[in-house]
């Protein structure tokens, strides 16, 4: 959609329905190098005063042990620091090219240096940005040096991690070039029979005399085949850069969605004199968007409902440095829950995260801002309380860099077809006293109840005369996001701007709302029909809600709503002050290391139609449920409790032992019609999910060892689980996700190990600590059990169990053949004791290759 030619205001637009959309992921540009090798890196004021050798992506945070002293809870007790990059590089620079430097995120108040000359600063941790190293480049040798100052190392609510934690590319162009980020690719109509496509390239002269040329652009379908062919004449003052418009059409599109995410290539090439003297190649998808008010989201016309997670930028053991092979099996993993979303909280993802999206068909919410004017308490998680040094966040600087930093995420990510809506604010309101004040609630909240399940106490009148009455602050909230908005909107207009709202019955009043295109809910799933009611024209949807059936099955009878974003897809630290050793939030449907929770089982069932079904099990004591006297049947301790559950799954196991006699409650999460239970091959009894307004099945079964059977129906098919009480632990057990490596320096494995039974069933309730041992190329990237309260150090070969397991991670050396074996080194219980059977062969050995 070209803006400057639509006859539509944005708004009108937005009414009208239908947003289409042609775009374009990260760029291939002429000479680009991948700068992420061969760096030095050291910390000030430390005991490591030497430097070392590191590789990009690097976070320094997660290589320290967790600290209760010194650490917060806030940022998951890994502390900060200053530290210092450096990299020495030849460049042959010659008067006709210019060279860049692109960084896509460094956490955080970064400066930089060319050969001692200082050539700025970027305070964001977020967003990319990039320098022009032409004028300070030296003939042959050269010297980048990053200077990096994290020491207010609580600087935010969540972990940040700490370096250059993201992609750095060195581009060199001709002078005459299409600069970094200068593609914008729209489609202002698109059908099944073709696709008007729109391409804005921009074109940067930087040779001291006018030039000409011509643009030759081609689109390549996903087998190479040539689809469309444009050439443009051009021409470019000295020291200038001009954008030109160029159109064409694609026959017979195939559409990007979440199913079969088709990408187009586009080729665009500066050609002088019948050289070219510049190339840019860019991936791009086909696709319309439309959030209706009364009938929710559409993809490419089709009617679905957004079942999406929220994700914050950590990734376990790897801490805020996450290597693309361990998103991709985190997004498998979601994908097979049925997750086809992901809002990037809250603040923009790396250009490498959305490129996986791309590939994959998720859909992608990217969020601007945590904080806006007013600073957020790091430690409290609402309204500053007080002013200290180290929580000093990014409104220190909002005021002068919020219209950068927006506009660059912008122009690097607005191409790229996953992304569907812009946030430009997460739970700002609480941050405008006036605004929080005017609700009647902010100072009523109880974050165990009346926030989730009360409606405004205030009414809409109420409300506005609070507005009209509070006394005026030097900043106001719905000055600020039509100001944000409108910046979204001179970059790009094919998204919807949203917000996620934590108190919208004041939004809407504030002129909040007004600045948005859809408001987003956060944990107010009880004003759906309020602002429905009351609020007509802007649609809605949950922007963080619980992974709770409660959630769904109110978005479900809904069909103005379009959707929600869980809170959270995955485990992630921070958030958990004064909680030691819990070192974060464990609200996810995946944890830490990525294995599966109960909840993910009951969104899993939840969100697909395929027959699901999955057992978990508890002693009675210990479980939510007590035995009904009267029915014998199990019901819960409190009633309806589950219609008002929060963050957390309740505590359940996902083994079968337990001692004999042990009176124990199987529940099954199962979108199955129906389900019978067997225990050693005695049938339980036939139960129906029609009758559990939980959707839980569930049954009181006396614990006998041996095996428990569920085998459910669902339109005519039938699936079955099993859970078999193990025997004595024998060994561990290996397995990989992955036997070959590239050896490109950034190829990951997953080794998983689990204490087994001899017949390889696992032990769940036996954790030895294990050390590793690797022979052979490849690099540990640490370890980790995935369970919230493990506060053991990340960067290590050794690790205690949770559950019987624990994740190893492993990449591979650039330029190294990979030819190496992941064993087992040693195993010992808490007694210090190695007391399985066998005592000199722990485990199967994983062995590691190279990709042909």
């Amino acid at each position: 959609m070209k803006k400057k030619k639509s006859k539509y205001s944005v708004k009108k637009i937005v009414q009208l329905g239908i947003l289409n959309l042609i775009t374009v992921c990260a760029c291939a540009q002429n000479n680009t190098q991948d700068f992420n090798f061969d760096w030095n890196f050291k910390l000030e004021n430390s005991s490591q005063s030497n430097w070392k050798n590191v590789n990009l992506p690097h976070d320094w945070s997660v290589g320290f042990s967790f600290d209760s002293i010194k650490g917060e809870g806030a940022t998951g007790y890994l502390l900060g620091g200053i530290g210092w990059y450096k990299k020495d590089f030849k460049v042959k620079p010659s008067k006709n090219e210019t060279t860049y430097i692109l960084f896509d995120g460094v956490y955080n108040n970064s400066t930089l240096w060319l050969n001692d000359k200082k050539l700025g600063e970027h305070p964001y941790g977020y967003s990319p940005f990039f320098y022009d190293l032409s004028a300070y480049l030296n003939n042959n040798s050269n010297q980048i040096k990053v200077k990096v100052d994290h020491s207010r190392y609580v600087d935010s609510r969540w972990y940040t991690g700490s370096g250059i934690y993201r992609n750095v590319k060195l581009v060199t162009k001709n002078n005459l070039h299409i600069p970094i980020w200068g593609t914008y690719i729209t489609t202002p109509q698109v059908s099944l029979q073709e696709s008007k496509v729109h391409l804005e390239v921009k074109v940067k002269n930087n040779f001291d005399k006018d030039e000409t040329f011509d643009i030759i652009t081609t689109i390549l379908d996903g087998k190479g085949q040539k689809v469309a062919e444009q050439s443009t004449k051009g021409k470019v003052s000295s020291k200038k850069e001009t954008k030109f418009n160029i159109d064409t059409t694609v026959k017979n599109p195939k559409l990007w969605d979440v199913v079969s995410p088709s990408m187009y290539t586009a080729q665009f090439k500066i050609v002088q004199n019948g050289k070219t003297v510049d190339e840019n190649q860019t991936k791009f998808g086909i696709r319309t968007i439309k959030f209706d008010a009364n009938t929710g989201f559409y993809l490419n016309g089709q009617n679905m409902k957004i079942k999406g997670v929220c994700l914050h930028h950590d990734a376990g053991l790897v801490g805020a440095a996450v290597p693309e092979g361990v998103w991709r099996r985190r997004f498998e993993k979601l994908k097979e829950a049925g997750v086809n979303a992901i809002r990037i909280s809250h603040n923009p993802g790396s250009d490498e995260f959305i490129s996986l999206c791309d590939e994959m068909g998720i859909m992608v919410q990217d969020e601007f801002f945590d904080e806006w004017d007013n600073p957020k308490d790091k430690r409290k998680n609402m309204k500053e309380q007080s002013v200290d040094a180290i929580t000093r966040g990014y409104g220190e600087h909002f005021q002068e860099w919020a219209e950068r930093d927006l506009k660059n995420t912008m122009l690097a990510h607005r191409n790229h077809p996953s992304i569907i809506q812009w946030s430009i604010g997460n739970e700002i309101e609480w941050t405008y006293e006036r605004n929080a004040k005017a609700t009647g609630f902010f100072d009523n909240m109880d974050w165990s109840g009346n926030y989730f399940w009360s409606l405004p106490p205030n009414s809409i009148e109420t409300i506005k005369e609070n507005l009209r009455s509070l006394p005026r602050e030097k900043y106001d909230i719905g000055e600020t996001a039509k100001k944000l908005a409108k910046w979204t909107k001179e970059m790009d207009t094919t998204r919807y701007v949203i917000a996620n709202c934590i108190l919208p019955s004041s939004s809407y009043e504030s002129g909040y709302a007004d600045a948005l295109d859809m408001i987003g809910y956060s944990y107010r799933r009880v004003v759906y029909d309020y602002g429905h009611k009351n609020y007509p024209k802007l649609p809605i949807m949950g922007t963080e809600n619980v992974a709770q059936w409660h959630e769904w099955k109110a978005i479900m009878e809904r069909p103005f709503i379009s959707g929600t974003y869980l809170w959270t897809g995955i485990d992630y630290l921070g958030e958990a002050n004064k909680q030691w050793p819990k070192k974060g939030i464990d609200s996810g449907i995946l944890d830490y290391a990525g294995f599966e929770k109960p909840s993910y089982h009951m969104m899993k069932s939840l969100w697909n139609d395929a027959p699901e079904l999955y057992i978990a099990t508890q002693r009675l004591e210990k479980s939510i449920y007590k035995i009904n006297e009267q029915t014998g049947e199990p019901v819960e301790k409190k009633k309806n409790g589950w219609e008002t559950a929060l963050w957390v799954w309740h505590d359940v196991n996902e083994h079968w032992e337990y001692q004999s006699g042990d009176k124990t409650i199987v529940e099954i999460y199962s979108n199955c019609d129906e389900v019978e239970l067997f225990l050693n091959d005695k049938s339980l009894g036939k139960k129906r999910l029609i009758d559990f307004d939980d959707r839980i099945y569930k049954w009181a079964v006396p614990f006998q060892a041996g095996k428990l059977t569920a085998r459910g129906t669902k339109s005519g098919k039938t699936i079955s689980s099993e859970r078999v009480t193990p025997t004595e632990a024998y060994r561990v057990q290996l397995t990989t996700d992955k036997t070959s490596l590239s050896a490109d320096g950034y190829d990951v494995a997953h080794i998983v190990a689990q204490v087994v039974d001899k017949d390889n069933n696992p032990v769940k309730t036996v954790n030895p600590t294990i050390t590793f041992s690797i022979d052979g190329n490849v690099k540990i990237l640490g370890v980790d059990n995935g369970a919230v309260d493990n506060v053991q150090d990340f960067q290590s070969n050794t690790i205690t169990t949770s559950k019987g397991r624990c994740l190893l991670i492993v990449q591979s050396k650039k330029g190294a053949k990979v030819d190496a074996t992941v064993q087992i080194e040693k195993v010992v219980l808490e007694n210090n004791k190695i007391n399985f059977t066998e005592k000199t062969n722990f485990t199967s050995k994983i062995k590691l290759t190279s990709k042909n």
